[in-house]
């Protein structure tokens, strides 16, 4: 059961709230990293809190889990954390000496080369949205606004 509308325009909103909290995020943690002097430090910290808070939306919207995972999912679906590891670990350690405009201006350059081949290919189990020229443009329009962004 879902507590939420099945919406393209709430999915929108809700992922542009999310975008809007990846740099709030990054700044927030390269600030702790720095007052920590310990960037890995402060992704336990991190980790520990997103821990907590979703274990509590777990629990409160769902209930607590009748079984454990099936065992025929592969390995390899459970390794994003790690990808979130290294985001944090490398946006803790850079922002403060790079910007967080900068690091996160490139990660996003990453996310959008990223999606583009995960989407052509329907790699991990993606819907297929076909590179097309527009994509291509789009892409290129992006990147050069990453540039613009970052430059001096």
């Amino acid at each position: 059961m879902s507590y939420f509308p099945q919406h393209p325009g709430f999915y929108s909103a809700l992922m542009l709230v999310a975008g809007i909290g990846i740099p709030i995020m990054a700044a927030l943690n390269a600030e702790l990293g720095s007052r920590l002097a310990n960037p890995a430090y402060a992704a336990i910290i991190l980790f520990s809190v997103g821990l907590l808070a979703s274990t509590g939306y777990l629990l409160l919207f769902q209930g607590i889990p009748a079984s454990l995972p099936p065992a025929g999912i592969p390995i390899h679906f459970y390794l994003g954390g790690l990808f979130v590891l290294f985001y944090v670990l490398s946006i803790t350690w850079v922002a403060p000496k790079f910007g967080i405009g900068n690091a996160v201006s490139f990660v996003l350059l990453g996310q959008l080369l990223s999606m583009a081949t995960i989407d052509h290919f329907s790699l991990m189990g993606a819907n297929h949205y076909p590179f097309t020229l527009q994509r291509l443009i789009g892409l290129m329009f992006m990147a050069l606004g990453v540039f613009l962004v970052v430059r001096k």
